[in-house]
């Protein structure tokens, strides 16, 4: 389902955001990832959702080299990809029910679908009554909730959370911890990546640790830290290649920087959020009216 393949990111000033990692998540698949501040935690989320590219190596998700995919086809790919952030990143204007809704008018739901499903999804998270408040009368909580509703209204195979408890209290974090454990149980596969280690021991999923952009450690069934009695990896963590690898990776940042044009890298300017992105460009197209036309009912 997701996989990366001696996946490197090199950035411009010479700090390295992942340095080979091969990983492998398969379908159906509770992962969480985690590390301190600066670990590689938001390079790797950044490069599942094709935000910068990787200075080498492969990511396949579904099958596909993203590396490959020509922008055009961005927002295709995006579609398998639901996405949760710690920010919410809702549309301030719009109510809960328009908010969700506009997830699906993207991919060119009719309003007949619309009215079936957006209710139904908002009954799943636990917004039913909320459908008509917009996210200034809702909690912390809510407005997260309202956003794993947008995230899964359209039911990508992957669900990626970046951070998802991170300006949550912690009985609202578990209440949104159970949520994705729920949509997991359902078929969908789900990543987190996170520092809620009380949420990681005592979910007890498998755990990619990260820490200064390489995998330490990889293990099923595990917590924040390992117990006393430790556990299999399923990914070598620091071993005697290690030293080879970061001789490697220091060869492809002398390259750079010698040439000073890193390898497939972005702009300055981050490229804005997708879905967010996305939903603003039909507010401009888009004039709201939920009207059905006959062709809709049909």
């Amino acid at each position: 389902m997701i996989q990366m393949i001696g996946t490197t990111k090199i950035f411009e000033n010479g700090a390295k955001g992942l340095h080979d990692v091969s990983i492998s998540i398969k379908e159906g698949e509770f992962v969480f990832v985690v590390g301190s501040s600066g670990s590689g935690k938001t390079s790797f989320v950044r490069l599942l959702l094709k935000e910068i590219e990787p200075t080498k190596g492969k990511i396949i998700i579904d099958g596909k080299d993203i590396s490959r995919i020509h922008r055009r086809d961005l927002p295709y790919l995006r579609r398998k990809l639901g996405v949760v952030f710690q920010d919410f990143r809702l549309l301030k204007n719009k109510t809960v029910y328009e908010n969700v809704a506009f997830a699906m008018r993207i991919v060119e739901a009719t309003n007949k679908e619309i009215r079936r499903t957006v209710p139904q999804v908002l009954s799943l998270v636990g917004l039913a009554k909320k459908a008509k408040a917009y996210p200034h009368q809702l909690s912390g909580g809510e407005q997260q909730r309202v956003s794993l509703a947008r995230a899964i209204i359209n039911k990508p195979p992957i669900l990626i959370a970046d951070e998802p408890t991170g300006n949550l209290d912690p009985d609202t974090a578990w209440e949104i911890m159970t949520l994705l454990e729920d949509i997991n149980n359902l078929g969908t596969t789900v990543v987190v990546a996170t520092h809620a280690r009380d949420i990681v021991d005592d979910m007890q999923k498998r755990v990619i640790v990260l820490g200064e952009g390489m995998v330490l450690r990889d293990t099923e069934n595990s917590g924040y830290t390992l117990p006393p009695d430790g556990s299999e990896d399923i990914v070598a963590t620091v071993n005697s290649e290690q030293d080879t690898a970061d001789t490697e990776g220091d060869e492809v940042l002398q390259d750079i920087q010698e040439n000073k044009e890193p390898v497939n890298e972005q702009p300055e300017e981050r490229e804005k959020e997708h879905i967010e992105e996305q939903i603003e460009e039909h507010i401009a197209d888009d004039s709201s009216d939920t009207t059905p036309t006959k062709a809709d009912e049909e």
